[in-house]
């Protein structure tokens, strides 16, 4: 991914929700403009979630997910209706794509439950309206004469569309409505900018080695930097060995010095107390998440004991090296501290326990992958299951006794 690219994890969600054969990806398509999405007269064509990223006009950056139907039966369909779920805790606006022909159902109505339920802006769009005759409702405005359309299309709202994949009928409009439903831009943090003033100096340490991808900084080291040049600072970045001699020469006390967590302990003791110190993990902790809960959530280590079960889990896929963070650094240090007998498991991607009950400690990536929605249900799942959640770098550094070091230039105090 390049520089300019926008991370999906920044993009707005749009998820496609119906019945199987309600067309979604034949709308889908439509709206894309893109044979995005296999389609098919067959019930059941679209088995896994499709995502795409895209320029949609008038929205921007936008990630399209076209996902199963959600009246599948069987095992196999109450696996697709599982991802369908999660695809929901993901979406920031929703379009439930209704056969025109059938109207609403059960499934649909059981859909828009949920839509309303955690506050999902929606649209529904009556697909196939070309399929309708003459005197039925397609300006989405039911007759009064006529019961069947009281029964299938409620009285028409802001909420409602007739449209054609086929056609492409009414499509446009379709996406003026979405970009009309966006909620407004809330206030929130930056990574670091918010931190910075012009002309300032901030020192990133990257490692290079095994677990490095070849060519390319990580997508969180690259959000750093371009952060920090949209405030108008200088950014250097050197491997952690090259930080003493790039600070002993660097004749200007730099604004901070990020890290990344994996070699906190020697970064730590190179750089000079008056120095804020922080790494790229907490900066997401604090940007994706909610760093004080992070923070809380690590003091639990104190309270391991043997068997207990810790959850360590990243939103992203990635291949494993020999010795990944996630699966072996962190659970090594974790023993080490605690000198405890843990049990842990792992997941990755869109895969997250509904019940955390099983586990006295979560252990979350910086989650540069996941969009904000994700991680506040990720968040308050834990707190309402009274489960400590805690951020990879905020552990490290808390294994690592340097803390409150690492936070407190944050504005965020935590005690020693």
């Amino acid at each position: 991914m390049g520089l300019n690219d926008t991370p999906a994890g920044e993009r707005l969600t749009i998820g496609f929700f119906g019945r199987r054969n309600a067309g979604k990806s034949s709308v889908v398509n439509a709206v894309t403009g893109q044979d995005l999405a296999v389609v098919s007269a067959v019930r059941g064509t679209t088995t896994d979630p499709v995502r795409k990223a895209m320029e949609l006009l008038p929205l921007g950056p936008v990630l399209i997910i076209d996902t199963p139907g959600i009246d599948d039966d069987g095992a196999l369909g109450e696996l697709r209706v599982r991802k369908t779920r999660q695809i929901l805790r993901q979406t920031a606006v929703a379009v439930l794509v209704v056969d025109a022909t059938l109207g609403l159902t059960a499934p649909d109505e059981e859909l828009l439950a949920i839509f309303r339920d955690q506050n999902i802006p929606y649209l529904i769009g009556y697909n196939k309206a070309d399929l309708l005759g003459e005197n039925s409702p397609r300006d989405g405005k039911p007759r009064d004469h006529e019961a069947r359309d009281h029964e299938i299309f409620p009285a028409a709202r802001s909420d409602a569309l007739f449209i054609s994949a086929t056609t492409g009928e009414n499509i446009d409009a379709l996406k003026k409505r979405l970009a009309a439903l966006v909620p407004a831009p809330e206030i929130k943090l930056r990574l670091i900018g918010d931190l910075l003033n012009g002309g300032d100096f901030v020192v990133l340490v990257t490692p290079i080695d095994a677990s490095a991808p070849r060519g390319r900084l990580i997508l969180p080291q690259q959000q750093t930097i371009r952060d920090i040049l949209e405030s108008d600072a200088t950014a250097i970045v050197v491997k952690e060995f090259e930080l003493r001699d790039t600070l002993a020469h660097l004749g200007k006390k730099p604004r901070f010095v990020i890290t990344d967590s994996q070699v906190f302990a020697k970064v730590a003791a190179d750089v000079p107390p008056d120095v804020p110190l922080t790494s790229f993990s907490i900066l997401f902790a604090r940007y994706k998440g909610d760093l004080r809960q992070a923070v809380a959530g690590a003091a639990a280590a104190e309270n391991l004991r043997d068997g207990d079960a810790v959850l360590i889990a990243e939103g992203c896929t990635h291949h494993r090296q020999c010795d990944d963070i996630g699966t072996v650094k962190l659970p090594r240090w974790l023993k080490n501290y605690t000198r405890r007998d843990l049990r842990f498991t792992f997941t990755a991607g869109g895969e997250f326990p509904d019940d955390l009950s099983p586990f006295k400690l979560v252990a979350h990536c910086g989650a540069c992958m996941l969009n904000a929605r994700e991680m506040q249900y990720r968040r308050r799942l834990a707190a309402a299951q009274h489960v400590p959640l805690t951020n990879y770098g905020v552990l490290i550094a808390y294994l690592q006794g340097i803390l409150p070091r690492c936070v407190e230039s944050l504005e965020l105090r935590v005690k020693s």
